[in-house]
């Protein structure tokens, strides 16, 4: 973690000044200067005046590269066929745990013939169709601006009874990075 990097961009980034980062937090510019090249390493309540002095909240300081936001374009996303019916999944974002997908599930479509689980959770919105979905013993039907969520441990699946084409919003949170199937 380079926290002084860090500093630098932000403080460039903003035109802000050692000098004025210096009078708003009482530190020399000597010792802000060895802080931004990686010298010397400043206590967390000086970070904290520096923090205040550049209007970032404290974590953002402590981020690792990889945790600052990422932006995915439209025309950047991936796309993907799941399962044995190839259904075509947008991946939307994702963090370490986390995964957004937009599926769209032909009318009669679906998850495959079988159930199938995995570890984490999920969460679905339906965008537009008609949405059949069952999860151990428990099952609904969705339909447009409805939403389900679940324990992915249960064997649960996820069929399009309507007759357009659906779309399903899905969240998927998971301790494991491996592995990209989820639906």
């Amino acid at each position: 973690m380079d926290i002084g990097a860090s500093i630098r961009a932000i403080r460039k980034k903003k035109s802000i000044t050692i000098a004025r980062i210096c009078e708003d937090t009482g530190l020399s510019q000597g010792f802000l200067s060895q802080v931004e090249t990686g010298r010397t390493s400043p206590s967390i309540a000086t970070l904290e005046s520096i923090a205040r002095a550049l209007g970032v909240p404290l974590p953002y300081l402590l981020l690792q590269k990889e945790e600052h936001m990422t932006i995915i374009r439209k025309n950047e996303r991936k796309i993907t066929a799941s399962g044995s019916e190839h259904l075509r999944v947008e991946h939307l974002a994702k963090t370490r745990h986390m995964r957004m997908m937009m599926v769209e599930v032909p009318s009669g479509g679906s998850t495959g013939p079988e159930v199938h689980a995995h570890d984490g959770e999920e969460i679905h919105l339906v965008v537009k169709g008609t949405i059949w979905a069952r999860q151990g013993e428990d099952e609904g039907v969705f339909q447009e601006g409805d939403s389900f969520s679940w324990n992915a441990c249960v064997p649960h699946t996820v069929k399009n009874i309507g007759e357009e084409t659906a779309l399903v919003l899905i969240a998927v949170q998971r301790e494991s990075e491996e592995g990209e199937e989820y639906i």
